[in-house]
């Protein structure tokens, strides 16, 4: 599945900057809603957690807004690549008949694509938040050239989603449906909008079977708090990504054949 990627990453970046350029062609703001959403968002989470009901990252009161924003604003970054995952990836297939039609076409690079395209979104959004970190801490820890060993193995998660969810988008059309719940299910069910140490100790080990929650602490404790991350637990959690991703690949390799009957 990699080495495909590689024989075609031309193809794939013609296709990206294509798909990147389609979002917002005909916009006054064009990439800048890609900044003003997340952070119109943002304000109203703030506000609403904070302000409303008094959440707490830890037991001091001494919280910042600032503060709380940045460890909010990674974890909504975080999700927003499960997000895009979860509400593109069932119409992949449905929504480019054309290339359904083309044999000579990988269709296993559509994956790919929208995965880059997550990415792209979640690099504009991790740049503003740099920036929020170095108000507020007035350094980047440098437990954070960290970050890329953990959201790669998570990345690959979301790719091998993404091919198991493409494939059942075609033969079965409410998987688009059931997705758009999901994300938010999993995005309440992870400490985003709240601390782990404050769920009852038996909770805490189940909130950790969503495959968010690890990579949110993981992520928080890297770039914000100066921590090293659980090894062990990342060794766990890359080698689940790995056998996510590639029984993804296997699975839409072996369905693909029925695409073109379906359509």
């Amino acid at each position: 599945m990699f080495t495909q990627a590689w024989k075609h990453k031309t193809l794939i970046w013609q296709l990206l900057r294509r798909d990147i350029q389609s979002r917002y062609r005909g916009s006054v703001l064009g990439l800048l809603w890609s900044l003003g959403t997340p952070m119109i968002m943002l304000a109203i989470y703030t506000f609403v957690f904070q302000y409303i009901f008094k959440s707490r990252w830890n037991d001091s009161a001494g919280d910042t807004t600032l503060s709380f924003a940045i460890v909010l604003f990674l974890g909504l970054s975080i999700h927003g690549l499960l997000a895009e995952i979860l509400t593109k990836s069932p119409v992949l297939i449905t929504g480019n008949p054309n290339f359904v039609k083309k044999i000579v076409f990988p269709l296993e690079l559509l994956s790919w694509i929208t995965l880059f395209g997550a990415i792209f979104t979640f690099l504009i959004s991790f740049g503003l938040l740099l920036l929020f970190i170095l108000i507020e801490l007035r350094s980047i820890p440098l437990t954070a050239l960290l970050l890329p060993i953990i959201l790669l193995p998570y990345l690959l998660l979301l790719l091998g989603l993404s091919w198991i969810l493409a494939a059942l988008g075609v033969y079965l059309r409410d998987i688009q449906q059931i997705t758009g719940t999901l994300a938010t299910l999993m995005l309440f069910l992870s400490p985003i909008f709240y601390s782990v140490n404050i769920l009852p100790e038996n909770m805490q080990m189940l909130i950790f079977i969503n495959p968010l929650s690890f990579v949110v602490e993981s992520a928080r404790a890297v770039l914000i708090y100066g921590k090293l991350p659980d090894f062990v637990g990342l060794a766990i959690y890359s080698f689940v990504s790995m056998g996510v991703a590639a029984l993804g690949y296997v699975f839409f390799r072996k369905v693909r054949p029925g695409f073109a009957d379906v359509l």
